[in-house]
């Protein structure tokens, strides 16, 4: 499993990504680059988070990893469950 640091950073680099593309598609049809800016860093707070949250969601599904993956990623002193 990935560290919370890692989803973070990840988010970030996404996030990034995906404010300067959403700041010029809402420039393009806005007409308005203060508008297509609040567009873009509405969208990139709430895409941020719910980013987060979905890495951090399918961190702890074990659904579609291959039994090594899965149990590399159990604490220590825990046995795997099998499903």
């Amino acid at each position: 499993m990935e560290s919370s640091k890692r989803s973070l950073a990840k988010a970030v680099s996404w996030q990034m990504v995906g404010l300067v593309t959403m700041a010029i598609l809402g420039e393009v049809f806005t007409g308005s680059f203060f508008a297509g800016s609040e567009l873009a860093l509405t969208s990139c707070a709430i895409g941020f988070v719910m980013y987060v949250l979905h890495e951090r969601v399918w961190a702890g599904i074990r659904w579609g990893l291959n039994r090594a993956s899965a149990a590399a990623s159990q604490p220590v002193g825990t046995a795997p469950t099998g499903s």
